[in-house]
């Protein structure tokens, strides 16, 4: 699933094909992605301005001049793509496409159709009840050592579960809680409330450096993950321990004969990565 790094990479990508655009035309292709679209989706929508692109959590949010705004979640497999060649045929995946004054056309691509798209009253949206959980963003400038560890204070589980609760902080996922833990030296092992002091302003440092070196990457591909021109993200690249088992860690020194390298473990069913010898 997209994590913040990708999702912010698309809503960077839409940005200067969508503000201050109109709506001309949307085209709603099924009733249905992960829930049932609205029964006036395509009216609220259509004729609107756009007057920003942003992001809360894992959420793209499309803000209008109706005072609604379009939530969308890309889920699994969803990408939103600026369509190189607008007069191209539509693929069996494309179940929205909107259509701007200016000629660009902008397509909600989802096979699996884990995704979701809803229209929400402004006023509405942080009392929605995808979003009225959610923890801080680790980008706001707020996010530091005394806020994260207020997150985890009293926290008796592993602090990569508890960063993975999106009520903790929210957008990050598997990958990237790996590579800040690595990052900030903190095994996934801990337990959260004694991650206080110089560990929790590292760990903040090194969620918050992780997230922007992945942005600027242009998040991470897999399978799904295309930025919103189409092209692959690149940071997978420069993971130091997600996905390595067995091999060395980023600028490491260890001897791998005897330590086997980064380990794997499976913390609430979810595969961890790390290295015992620099993570404690």
């Amino acid at each position: 699933m997209p994590e913040l790094p990708e999702v912010e990479t698309v809503v960077r990508g839409l940005r200067p094909w969508l503000e201050g655009r109109v709506l001309a035309e949307v085209i709603q292709r099924r009733p249905d992605l992960r829930r049932p679209l609205p029964g006036d989706f395509v009216a609220r929508l259509q004729g609107r301005r756009v007057t920003a692109v942003a992001r809360r959590a894992k959420y793209i949010l499309v803000h209008l001049d109706s005072g609604e705004v379009l939530l969308a979640h890309l889920g699994m497999s969803g990408r939103m793509v600026v369509a190189g060649a607008p007069n191209a045929p539509l693929d069996a995946h494309d179940h929205v496409v909107l259509l701007t004054d200016a000629g660009a056309q902008i397509r909600f691509h989802d096979p699996r159709r884990f995704g979701l798209m809803d229209v929400v009253p402004e006023a509405e949206l942080e009392s929605h009840r995808l979003l009225r959980h959610l923890g801080p963003e680790p980008l706001d400038p707020g996010f530091d050592g005394p806020a994260l560890a207020a997150r985890l204070a009293g926290r008796r589980t592993p602090v990569k579960a508890a960063l993975l609760d999106q009520t903790t902080v929210a957008g990050l996922g598997n990958i990237y809680v790996c590579e800040a833990l690595f990052a900030g030296g903190l095994s996934p092992r801990r337990q959260a409330y004694t991650v206080t002091g110089k560990r929790a302003a590292r760990l903040a440092e090194s969620v918050r450096g992780v997230l922007a070196r992945a942005i600027a990457a242009g998040g991470s591909s897999l399978r799904d993950h295309r930025q919103s021109d189409g092209t692959l993200g690149y940071f997978q690249h420069a993971w130091a321990v997600y996905g390595r088992a067995g091999a060395a860690c980023a600028h490491c020194t260890c001897d791998l004969a005897r330590t086997g390298g980064v380990q794997r473990i499976v913390q609430s069913n979810r595969a961890t990565f790390y290295c015992p010898h620099r993570q404690r």
